[in-house]
């Protein structure tokens, strides 16, 4: 089993910026696929962004230009760097990271708890 828990989430004025940090514990073998997804009140969980362990990446387009993902493979961590941040971006962010478990070389998939994310002046 693999555990994401995220951190660095809280009350920013619009304009600000903050920055999110997930990491992965647990009996990992490899880390493929990690992203940040979001969930604001009434809606849908979405994508914001993800990257591959190989370096590509992929952003919704309602923060391209503004956030910025990026990870440390060293220590199976995963970043979102998020800028000019605006009231619509107020949300739950998850992690989520797609993995091959040590022992068993089995694929698995697992989310982080959740980090809120409010942008109000």
């Amino acid at each position: 089993q693999v555990q994401l828990v995220e951190s660095g989430g809280g009350l920013v004025q619009p304009g600000g910026s903050l920055r999110l940090s997930c990491v992965a514990s647990g009996s990992i073998f490899r880390i493929d696929a990690m992203g940040w997804y979001r969930q604001a009140p009434g809606k849908q969980r979405e994508l914001v962004a993800a990257t591959t362990s190989g370096g590509r990446i992929n952003y919704a387009d309602s923060v391209k230009g503004r956030f910025t993902i990026s990870r440390d493979n060293a220590r199976n961590t995963v970043y979102l760097q998020m800028n000019s941040l605006k009231p619509e971006d107020t949300a739950v962010y998850y992690c989520n990271a797609d993995y091959i478990e040590y022992y068993s070389l089995s694929s698995g998939n697992s989310w982080g708890q959740g980090t809120q994310v409010t942008v109000s002046s």
